[in-house]
């Protein structure tokens, strides 16, 4: 790849006034507005006439107090203007204390979700003695430090009460207890230093932009640059020869370390340090500072944490190492040192997950205890009339995954299987088996897909298979006219119809079945659980299946499939062959098209894929469109060359499928709307480019279009001005072709957030546990979840009454657990 720019070397000039927010660059603050910028702002700075030594005493005093400075208060303004807000752990505290099992005391009426009234204008001293729930269920603005302006920032991030402070957990943590000589310092790790002023420079730009530089001679030696833009207020609090600690990341430029908007002590001569601290590093919006939340929080804390009950008994607690959560929420939020930060995140953590593994193991027990489906054994007759429509063998892993799914068909109790491989693995065939058992019986079965374009391959591929069939089959998906699709509904309602494969049209209020049994649904993380729950019909429940091509790392399974039985196919068809993968930089482009080319003249097809269908100022990048224009006017001028994305009609994309399939066009210059569903089995090459927009998983199901026949396939990925994040994706991508691996490295590179598109699931999303990060605690969550519900499985007992209640109203309304106990 191309060599990325090199940063320019730091000055105490102009040319570094571009760090911080565009704020800062743009506006110099006073030391009046830094030290005034609320009514309640900590004043640091000392009068006129004040002593040298009282002005230092006082700064050191205020510095303890405010957890800082005003660097600190003006670096976090900084970062929180570059940060998002987190949605994810911001909804009310209510639902927040229910994720980590916490109750309320003496709430009365505010147990119901009901906040206290009243006349406001009395509620500040109302709060301290009134109820649990008036002080846990408290508008912030009467919280010490806050006030009506800031409650109006602290709305957006959605924290409205004391108790959804309490539960605002901090993103990060600065440990400033790490404490080291110049020569020690490492990059990227926040760390503190003790020196003297030794020389100081203040610079302005033709801009206004301001620079203060200042250079700390260490005790041991060593010098370090110490850098603040747009703070010209700073050069009052550094005389040459001055004892200061500075906190913050160094770096090491222009052959000296340099920290930019460092915390600050100022120190008198002989006076030694305060001790290091870890503070709390929380989710900001424009115009909050973390001096502040840490402020309120602090306020909150002890305003309402007598106010929560502890859902485990303290025999459970002691059983499992946990702390009680009078004691986790405090050290979460301001912890002492690491060993208690690990302890209280650990009570909390496993808490969280604990709570949703007890909700899906409650859930499967409904499913087998409380809901009936149609038993469809499959003797050996049937098994014998399946297998005569396939014309060839099964594998070893669809034989072991049509064993598991036979074994589930024939009891009362609904399947629900996830069967996930890898691209190409056979999963259609295994889903077409459950489907011919369940017609065996004279019952129907639903075959549901994503996209137009899978649910037509799927289409093409029972023809396919069944053209020797009596299996009576339509298709039910967009693009149908009204009377089409009115006549369709009509044969599906009266039974005439055994298998419907199509999309999302089938599970419209007009669909109805006279006796549905089966449901298989393809790549499952894209329809959420309820659009699902839509299929069932009054009667019994039918049989589901779910498949998906992108495997899925175990603790995701465990979170987003924990109330499903899981089959694994990790083996391929015979014959299948393997594909290579390269990445290439701008120089190698001539030499791939060059050989793109001479596998067109040998007779092959191929596939061009870009990520953007249209072109824009926010995301560069070339458009589908785009790219078409250039490939037919440039390197592939002399082939057939045809268009798909999204945006077009149905019966285009059809269109131009079709002529690929047949051969007519020779390359298929595409989004990623040919991801999956795609076969065709002599195209052998593909082009990804800007391979750094798409996930591992999207790059390897593309990939996997390229692998359905007899000749070895060729991927080249280009990639324009990639992130060191994206380059480490397109390495694993090219380094392995095995999805498995693939979607474990997808998952410790970009997290469970991003990898399946967890939303979509309806679960709500995790507050403070990380599925990759508490893998261990996930298990044993697990285990003892399953453990509680195989005694309990209506969590009924008087014991467990705290525990009902957070299952419930945590995921009572997604997983349907309304009735439980």
């Amino acid at each position: 790849m191309p060599n990325l720019p090199s940063q320019p070397e730091p000055s105490y000039g102009d040319k570094h006034a571009g760090s911080g927010s565009a704020d800062q660059r743009n506006q110099p603050q006073t030391r009046a507005q830094a030290a005034n910028q609320h009514e309640d702002a900590p004043r640091e700075q000392g009068t006129a006439n004040e002593s040298e030594v009282a002005r230092r005493e006082r700064e050191h005093e205020s510095a303890n107090r405010c957890e800082g400075t005003q660097i600190e208060r003006d670096g976090g303004a900084a970062q929180g203007r570059q940060e998002q807000p987190l949605e994810a752990r911001t909804a009310n505290g209510r639902e927040a204390a229910e994720a980590v099992g916490a109750g309320q005391q003496g709430a009365g009426g505010d147990a119901a979700g009901q906040r206290p009234g009243g006349d406001s204008t009395n509620r500040g001293a109302a709060v301290a003695r009134g109820s649990a729930g008036d002080r846990l269920f408290q508008p912030v603005q009467f919280l010490k430090g806050v006030g009506p302006y800031r409650a109006e920032l602290f709305a957006r991030l959605g924290v409205r009460t004391a108790c959804d402070l309490v539960f605002y957990f901090p993103r990060d943590y600065q440990d400033l207890t790490d404490r080291r000589e110049i020569h020690q310092l490492q990059e990227d790790i926040v760390q503190t230093v003790l020196g003297t002023v030794d020389d100081i420079e203040l610079r302005t730009a033709r801009s206004g932009r301001t620079v203060l530089g200042v250079l700390i001679r260490g005790e041991q030696g060593g010098m370090l640059r110490a850098l603040w833009f747009n703070q010209p207020f700073m050069r009052e609090k550094f005389a040459l020869g001055r004892r200061v600690a500075l906190s913050g990341k160094p770096r090491y430029r222009g052959l000296m370390w340099e920290l930019v908007h460092p915390r600050l002590v100022v120190l008198a001569d002989d006076e030694q340090p305060p001790p290091g601290r870890i503070l709390p590093v929380y989710p900001l919006t424009e115009g909050l500072q973390q001096w502040q939340v840490r402020r309120a929080v602090r306020s909150a804390l002890d305003a309402c944490l007598d106010c929560l009950e502890e859902v485990f008994p303290p025999a459970f607690l002691e059983t499992h190492r946990l702390w009680p959560l009078c004691r986790a929420l405090p050290q979460i939020h301001f912890p002492d040192d690491q060993p208690s930060l690990a302890q209280a995140r650990r009570r909390l953590v496993y808490q969280e997950l604990f709570i949703l593994q007890t909700a899906l193991a409650v859930r499967r027990h409904r499913q087998h205890d409380q809901r009936q489906a149609i038993p469809l054994p499959v003797d050996e007759r049937i098994d014998a009339r399946i297998r005569r429509l396939f014309p060839f063998p099964l594998t070893p892993g669809q034989e072991s995954a049509v064993r598991e799914i036979a074994a589930d068909l024939a009891r009362s109790v609904p399947m629900n299987r996830l069967l996930q491989g890898d691209v190409g693995s056979g999963k259609t065939v295994v889903a077409l088996y459950a489907v011919l058992a369940a017609v065996a019986h004279g019952c129907q079965a639903v075959l549901m897909a994503p996209t137009e374009v899978l649910a037509r391959q799927h289409e093409q591929t029972i023809e396919a298979l069944l053209s020797a069939s009596q299996v009576r089959r339509v298709s039910l998906r967009g693009g149908l006219s009204a009377a089409e699709r009115a006549e369709r509904l009509r044969q599906i309602a009266a039974g005439e119809i055994d298998l419907v494969v199509g999309t999302q049209a089938i599970i419209q209020d007009d669909v109805q079945f006279a006796r549905l049994a089966l449901v298989v649904i393809d790549e499952q993380h894209k329809f959420g659980v309820r659009q699902r729950a839509r299929l069932k019909q009054a009667g019994p429940d039918p049989h589901y299946l779910v498949m998906s091509a992108t495997p899925i790392p175990r603790t995701l399974t465990m979170t987003l499939f924990g109330d499903l039985d899981v089959s694994t196919m990790r083996d391929m068809p015979p014959g299948r062959q393997k594909v290579r993968t390269y990445l290439a930089d701008a120089d190698r482009r001539a030499r791939w098209w060059e050989f793109f080319r001479k596998k067109l003249q040998e007779g092959r097809q191929g596939y061009v894929v870009t990520p953007l269908v249209d072109e824009s100022d926010r995301t560069p990048g070339e458009s589908v469109e785009g790219a078409y224009e250039r490939l037919t006017n440039g390197e592939l001028a002399e082939f057939r060359v045809g268009l798909i994305h999204g945006r077009m009609r149905p019966e285009e994309k059809d269109n131009v499928m079709r002529r690929f399939r047949r051969g007519e066009l020779q390359v298929l210059v595409t989004t990623a709307v040919i991801e999956v569903g795609v076969d065709v089995p002599n195209a052998t090459v593909m082009t990804i480019e800007s391979g750094q927009r798409f996930g591992l998983a999207q790059l390897h199901q593309l990939r996997g279009r390229i692998t359905r026949g007899r000749y070895p396939g060729h991927c080249c990925v280009f990639a324009d001005d990639p992130s060191p994040e994206a380059m480490a994706r397109l390495k694993a991508f090219v380094a392995t072709t095995d999805g498995f691996e693939l979607a474990e490295a997808d998952f410790r590179l970009r997290g469970p957030g991003d990898l399946l598109g967890t939303q979509q699931h309806g679960l709500p999303p995790l507050r403070i546990a990380d599925l990759l990060r508490d893998a261990e605690l996930l298990e044993e969550a697990r285990r003892d979840a399953q453990s509680l519900a195989a005694a309990d499985p209506g969590l009924a007992r008087p014991e467990h009454a705290r525990l009902r209640r957070m299952v419930l109203a945590r995921y009572g309304r997604v997983l349907e657990l309304g009735d439980v106990g």
